[in-house]
């Protein structure tokens, strides 16, 4: 083995689950391209060398800092110059760190604290950026044409002494549009996901018992305070996909997955689960659980008992007996409501309304059922505050109707009360909606829903910096869900609040950047933008608004809308300003 110093450079694609997930041929074609047109040649023009590469990353060393620092310089500005000509959903974007240090060289690998300090660099880089150490930021000297931002003293997993990190985050304008994940830290508390089982009947309809198994378990884990649970929708961005443990607890922060199956057979069915610690890939405890379809409850209140005390074996069963939600009363009801989890939660007209349907079947069946009383209030909440229909006003009606019902039946469930807290907001009665929004997160403070909901509560009650830190904890608690496009429309509200129109429209762009369908963004993107001076691209906004929503008026607007007077006065003389209809008559050039 050969020892030396080096400077090593590490880098890996920002958002890579997302992109494969998106179109994995697509993203691994442009990957191989960006390596063979980007990548090699100017590891090679700097006299560096490519130790491996690993998936979505790359591996290099270099002679001196100069070297792997000018080569990242010139690897972030290639990729941002060809970047410009892909829409931001499908951009390949690097995070790079950097770090000087001995490595130990095998023939095939290199090993020691010098690789290790510029992978945790990596992960501290911003998208398109870098990450220094302190030690190669005093090699460079005026060495490079380049300005390093000092980002202060660093605690590094597995390093006893904090790193001194400087940041280049190259032309801030031109990275706007990048994709931004945040880097996880594994929290202090036993963290887990409950990842999407495999159903192993052979029958694509059997799909629903699998997913109400997940759903079980991970509602029920959730309400155990002692715990950290990532919420549902996170997981279930991995169904189907497969699946590298170490890759998911990086991605979602979390200790530990549980994964498992489902087999239907008649009135048999066995549920097979496995405890895997996510930093080694160990398996901690197995288990397979045998009984009839009618004993699906019991089987699944069991797995949960199990799993909390594998997780902490102090934990006492009278808290997972508190967790643990009323049960439906009918199989072929919870089958319907089942189905329809997946269209509720995508906040798209058509998902809902197909949501809708399989809820009332439900509801046929069972007219008393919490769950599916609750998930239909919120399709109808949806109608209301995305202007989905003409009578808003009616559609808030049904809600509040809906989610009373599922109040009365299971008034202590978080999900039904974080559903009729946000009711009560879009009826603006935040008195109501603040009590019922804090006691969904009191008994369930792993709920990254009831968290959003709270934040969109604040931005209606003119208390911004609060709602930033409900968004974040929503954020950090599903960070792959599929509807964080949302939380992002939230913090650019919170901006919008602010007065900090700049900023609210950077964040409602990202906000469509993740779900370019959500067109309803541009009533209050149009405005922001106009606020920040931004004129063409604030025509252009209202123009996609108007596209989308012929019929949209202010009017239309402002009773879809529950901001304060002064803020909602604010963006509707901005809509005038834009030429959007006061009622219904032709936009203004």
């Amino acid at each position: 083995m050969d020892r030396r110093l080096a400077a090593i450079l590490v880098a890996d694609v920002v958002g890579y689950s997302r992109l494969m997930e998106a179109d994995e041929t697509a993203t691994l074609e442009s990957l191989r391209e960006r390596r063979r047109a980007v990548v090699e040649p100017l590891v090679r023009e700097h006299e560096g060398r490519i130790v491996k590469f690993m998936g979505d990353g790359v591996l290099a060393e270099f002679h001196s800092a100069t070297q792997a620092v000018s080569c990242a310089l010139a690897v972030q500005n290639r990729m941002m110059a060809l970047n410009e000509a892909v829409p931001p959903e499908k951009r390949i974007v690097l995070r790079i760190g950097i770090n000087l240090g001995d490595i130990i060289d095998d023939g095939s690998d290199i090993y020691g604290e010098g690789v290790n300090i510029a992978a945790r660099l990596e992960a501290l880089s911003e998208p398109g950026g870098i990450c220094i150490s302190g030690i190669v930021h005093e090699s460079l000297g005026n060495r490079v044409d380049a300005s390093f931002v000092e980002a202060g003293h660093h605690e590094i997993k597995n390093i006893a002494r904090p790193v001194r990190v400087w940041r280049w985050s190259g032309n801030p304008s031109r990275q706007l549009a990048l994709p931004a994940d945040a880097v996880l830290k594994i929290p202090d508390r036993p963290s887990i996901a409950v990842l999407p089982f495999d159903n192993m009947s052979g029958d694509p309809a059997d799909d629903y018992l699998a997913d109400g198994v997940v759903e079980s378990i991970t509602a029920a884990l959730s309400r155990i305070r002692a715990f950290f649970v990532i919420a549902r929708n996170s997981a279930f961005t991995y169904k189907g996909r497969a699946r590298n443990v170490r890759d998911i607890g990086r991605e979602l922060g979390v200790a530990y997955v549980l994964e498992g199956s489902v087999q239907h057979r008649g009135a048999r069915i066995r549920i097979t689960v496995q405890l895997i610690e996510t930093l080694g890939g160990a398996h901690l405890w197995a288990e397979k659980y045998d009984g009839k379809v009618d004993d699906l409850f019991d089987l699944q209140d069991s797995i949960t008992e199990h799993v909390a005390g594998a997780l902490q074996p102090s934990i006492r069963l009278a808290e997972i007996e508190r967790a643990r939600r009323k049960r439906p009363q009918e199989l072929g009801a919870y089958g319907y409501t089942m189905r329809a989890m997946r269209h509720v939660w995508v906040l798209e007209k058509e998902e809902a309304a197909q949501g809708l349907e399989l809820l009332d079947k439900a509801l046929a069946i069972d007219g008393d059922d919490p769950l599916a009383l609750a998930l239909a209030a919120w399709c109808w909440a949806q109608r209301s505050v995305y202007n989905w229909v003409e009578d808003i006003e009616s559609a808030k009606a049904e809600a509040l109707r809906l989610a009373d019902r599922a109040a009365n039946a299971a008034s202590d469930d978080p999900l039904i009360l974080a559903v009729l807290g946000t009711v009560h907001t879009f009826a603006r009665n935040h008195g109501a909606a603040r009590v019922m929004l804090e006691r969904a997160v009191t008994l369930d403070p792993n709920s990254a829903w009831a968290h959003s909901r709270l934040g969109w509560l604040d931005v209606y009650a003119d208390r911004p910096d609060d709602a930033r830190q409900h968004f974040e904890k929503a954020l950090r608690l599903s960070p792959l869900d599929p509807i964080n496009f949302n939380n992002y429309v939230g913090l650019a509200s919170a901006a919008q609040v602010m007065g900090d129109d700049e900023a609210a429209s950077n964040l409602f762009i990202r906000a469509l950047q993740e779900r370019p369908n959500a067109k309803w963004i541009h009533r209050n993107l149009a405005p922001a933008l106009l606020g920040a001076g931004r004129l063409e691209e604030a025509r252009a906004s209202r123009d996609a608004l108007l596209a989308a929503y012929p019929d949209m008026t202010v009017r239309r607007f402002r009773d879809a809308m529950v901001f304060s007077p002064a803020v909602l006065d604010r963006i509707v003389g901005q809509l005038l300003e834009l030429g959007v209809p006061a009622d219904q008559s032709p936009p203004r050039s």
